[in-house]
């Protein structure tokens, strides 16, 4: 059932790569729910995705940007305006890659110009994306931007390596720019802590199953799916929560507020 929240909202959604991402999942909910908005991704992930798939079911025109070039952002946000009309109200960050997990690099041996690789691409291009539409005054007064985050900014996750200093960075990011982009243009910038979710970039982690399956057992909700993330996604561009930001917002059916659940002390006594 479509609400209506972001008619005449114009927006920009990066990430999208295939039906499994989150950012797809969010692109359709948002087009459901009254939204025009332009797509983007890097040349390479467009070639290995279906992001022309979701373009054509969403009426988007796609901008392909490397997130990592503040040219091509700066041509990202003064396009985007053009195509949708005037500035955007909303804006989602679902980037991120790291080579050290990619490659199996242990965090004890980790591959240090990789890691300025994951930096660069899954929390520095999260500052660069903000910057740019903030020199450019390319996002309307109220506006909206979210990233994508994952819990392992903050608790130990063995196999998450590298990926969980870049989420950290990004949450930090989140909350410095917010600050800033608050005072100068009341616009509200949040990350979104999403539980494991089985997508493309997830499902390259070591261990991902056990981390999903382990979740899924403690939070009193289950694991929250990427559905249920677009619609939380959806809220936080409208109207709706627009006294909320520089928030780390957990959408993960309170797994990050439970110590254990009965049904994982049920495995372990089950444990010979």
């Amino acid at each position: 059932m479509a609400y209506g929240l972001l008619n005449g909202k114009r927006g920009i959604i990066s990430g999208a790569l295939n039906e499994q991402s989150i950012a797809w999942k969010i692109a359709l909910k948002a087009k459901e729910e009254g939204a025009t908005f332009t797509l983007t991704n890097a040349p390479i992930a467009m070639r290995m995705g279906a992001i022309r798939e979701l373009a054509e079911q969403t009426n988007a025109e796609i901008i392909p940007a490397d997130a990592t070039s503040s040219d091509d952002l700066d041509n990202l946000f003064t396009k985007s305006q053009e195509v949708l009309g005037g500035k955007v109200d909303f804006v989602l960050h679902s980037i991120g890659m790291s080579p050290n997990i990619r490659k199996g690099r242990a965090y004890t041996d980790l591959n240090y110009d990789w890691l300025k690789q994951t930096l660069d691409i899954s929390a520095v291009s999260f500052h660069k994306m903000l910057q740019s539409a903030y020199k450019l005054d390319a996002i309307s007064e109220w506006g909206s931007v979210v990233a994508l985050t994952y819990m392992a900014a903050q608790r130990t996750f063995p196999f998450y390596t590298d990926m969980a200093d870049a989420k950290a960075l990004l949450e930090s990011i989140a909350r410095s720019f917010g600050y800033r982009y608050g005072q100068h243009r009341k616009v509200r910038i949040n990350t979104v802590s999403q539980s494991p979710t089985p997508t493309t970039a997830g499902s390259g982690i070591g261990g991902f199953d056990r981390f999903f399956e382990f979740a899924e057992k403690t939070a009193p909700l289950g694991n929250a799916t990427a559905d249920q993330c677009a619609d939380y996604c959806i809220t936080l561009f409208s109207d709706m929560t627009r006294m909320v930001t520089m928030q780390n917002l957990f959408h993960d059916g309170g797994f990050s507020m439970t110590g254990i659940s009965e049904e994982v002390m049920d495995l372990i006594n089950k444990q010979p």
